[in-house]
C-alpha cells in the first residue's frame, strides 16, 4: 500500500471509529452544546443505573475500582503515569490548591476573560499579583518576575486555542511554572501533560463523563503543592486513615484527591474508555471538520465568527440572542457574552451543521 493510500485508509478507519459509537447517544434535539455539557454515552448511563440500584438494594459495589480505572484512563489520554493524576470534582478546588502553594507576592499571569474557576482563586489571595493580558499576548508577557502562567488550552467563551508551546517556552525561559486548564480541550485536542507543571480538566464536557469528575496532573515531585485539603482518601492506606490525622499521605498524586463522587466515577470509567477506543486524533479530525463546515456556511450567510482556526468551538458575535429561539426549534447551542457558541463532537453529523445553518 503506498503512502497516500495508507493515509486514506487510516482516515477511513478513523471515520468508522467515530461513526461506530454514534449509537451510544440518543439526543432528542440537535445537540451542539458540548462546550457546556457533554452527552452521556448509553454504556455510562447503564453502569450508573446499575450502581444506584445495587446501592439502593443494600449491595453497593466497590466503586473505588471505577475511580482507579478512570484515573488510569485519563492519565493515558494526557500521557503521564496514573501516579501523577489526582481525582476530584472541581477545577476551582484544584486552582485553589495551586494558589495556596504560591509564596506571597508571586506574580500570576492569566488571559483576559478566561474561565472564572481558573482565575478567581488567585484573585481571592490578595497577596498575589495577578496580571491579565489578551490571550494572544500571553507568551510575550511572561517576564522574570512571573511565577506562574495560568491559562485555558481552549477558551470557553469563543473556542480560541492558546499557543501552549510558545507559552511553555517563555515560562521555561523565565523560570515560571505553568498551569493549564484543559476542560475545553481534553477529549478532542491532544495534550501532553508532561510538558507543563499542572494540567487540570473537568470531564463532563468533551470527555463525556458525568458531572463531579475532575482530574489534576502534577509533576513527579508534586510541583511544590501541599495537600491542604487532605482527608482519609489522601492516605497511603485510606481505610487505615479514617480516624485522627492521616499518618502517611499517599506517595502518589492521590494525596491531592477529593473524597470522590463515586457514582459519577462509575460512569466516567466507561465514558473515558469510549474516548480511548476512538482516539483523540480521530475525534479531533471529526469535530474540527464539522466546525470548519459551520464556518464556511457562516461566511456564505454573511456572518463572521471569532477567529479560532482548528477549534471544535465556533462563536458568532451578535447572534447569542437567538439561542432561545434555536432551542425552541430543537437546536441546542449557547449564548456566551452575546455570541452564539456552537460546539461539535462525536455524536454530531454534517446534517446537524446544516440544520443550524438553515435555522440561521
Amino acid at each position: 500500500m503506498d503512502r497516500g493510500a495508507a493515509g486514506r485508509h487510516s482516515e477511513a478507519m478513523e471515520t468508522l471509529a467515530v461513526t461506530a459509537i454514534r449509537t451510544e447517544f440518543t439526543p432528542e434535539a440537535t445537540y451542539l452544546n458540548t462546550a457546556s455539557t457533554g452527552l452521556l454515552p448509553a454504556r455510562s448511563v447503564t453502569a450508573m443505573r446499575e450502581a444506584v440500584d445495587a446501592t439502593a438494594a443494600g449491595r453497593p459495589a466497590d466503586m473505588f475500582e471505577d475511580l482507579e480505572a478512570s484515573r488510569a484512563s485519563f492519565a493515558r489520554l494526557v500521557g503521564v503515569p496514573a501516579s501523577r493524576v489526582a481525582a476530584g470534582a472541581s477545577v476551582a478546588v484544584y486552582t485553589g490548591l495551586v494558589a495556596a502553594s504560591l509564596a506571597p507576592g508571586t506574580e500570576v499571569l492569566t488571559a483576559e476573560g478566561d474561565f472564572s474557576s481558573l482565575v478567581t482563586p488567585f484573585r481571592v489571595r490578595q497577596d498575589l499579583k495577578v496580571r491579565e493580558v489578551p490571550l494572544e499576548r500571553i507568551a510575550d508577557a511572561v517576564r522574570p518576575t512571573t511565577g506562574l502562567v495560568a491559562v485555558s488550552a481552549v477558551q470557553s467563551a469563543d473556542g480560541r486555542i492558546a499557543d501552549l508551546p510558545r507559552i511553555r517556552e517563555a515560562a521555561l525561559a523565565h523560570g515560571a511554572r505553568t498551569y493549564v486548564d484543559a476542560s475545553q480541550s481534553a477529549g478532542w485536542l491532544p495534550i501532553d501533560a508532561d510538558a507543563y507543571d499542572y494540567v487540570v480538566s473537568v470531564a463532563f464536557k468533551w470527555l463525556l463523563c458525568p458531572r463531579g469528575v475532575t482530574f489534576l496532573a502534577v509533576p513527579e515531585d508534586f510541583g511544590g503543592l501541599s495537600p491542604v485539603f487532605a482527608g482519609w482518601v489522601s492516605g497511603e492506606r485510606p481505610w487505615d486513615s479514617c480516624y485522627g490525622p492521616v499518618q502517611e499521605l499517599a506517595r502518589s498524586a492521590r494525596r491531592f484527591d477529593e473524597s470522590p463522587s463515586l457514582f459519577s466515577y462509575v460512569g466516567a470509567r466507561h465514558s473515558l474508555a469510549l474516548v480511548e477506543s476512538v482516539g483523540v486524533d480521530a475525534i479531533r479530525a471529526h469535530d474540527v471538520a464539522l466546525a470548519d463546515r459551520f464556518r464556511a456556511g457562516l461566511d456564505a450567510l454573511g456572518h463572521t465568527p471569532v477567529p479560532s482556526p482548528g477549534s471544535a468551538i465556533v462563536s458568532v458575535p451578535g447572534l447569542g440572542a437567538r439561542q432561545r429561539e434555536l432551542s425552541d426549534g430543537g437546536i441546542e447551542v449557547s449564548d456566551r457574552a452575546g455570541n452564539l457558541r456552537a460546539a461539535f463532537h462525536v455524536h454530531n453529523t454534517e446534517g446537524d451543521v446544516d440544520r443550524l445553518l438553515s435555522a440561521l
